[in-house]
């Protein structure tokens, strides 16, 4: 079973019991938190596409800890014009553990 969920403006393809990384929730870690923004829902046998969100539909997932990517370096530079400029930027994120689809 799997749903696609709207987090924050992003799509995430999500399933029960596994983690994943998403952008800045303002959750407190150990809370749980209910999407119910879910786009698309399947159990493998049938699949239910909403339009634009699946009615009735949520996943409810516990928020496991708040923490920044790697960084990612951005470099410019302009040949035969002494121009370089280097920049570093590093991500919020959240990690959260997806407990129930339904």
């Amino acid at each position: 079973m799997f749903a696609v969920v709207d987090i924050l403006g992003q799509q995430f393809k999500v399933s029960e019991n596994n983690k994943y990384y998403v952008p800045r929730l303002t959750q407190e870690p150990e809370t749980e938190v209910i999407f119910d923004k879910v786009l698309l829902l399947s159990d493998g046998k049938e699949t239910k596409v909403g339009s634009p969100v699946v009615e009735g539909a949520k996943v409810t997932a516990k928020v496991l800890e708040h923490l920044k990517d790697d960084k990612v370096l951005v470099f410019k530079k302009k040949r035969r014009k002494a121009y370089q400029k280097m920049n570093g930027h590093r991500q919020y994120l959240t990690r959260i553990e997806v407990t129930q689809i339904g």
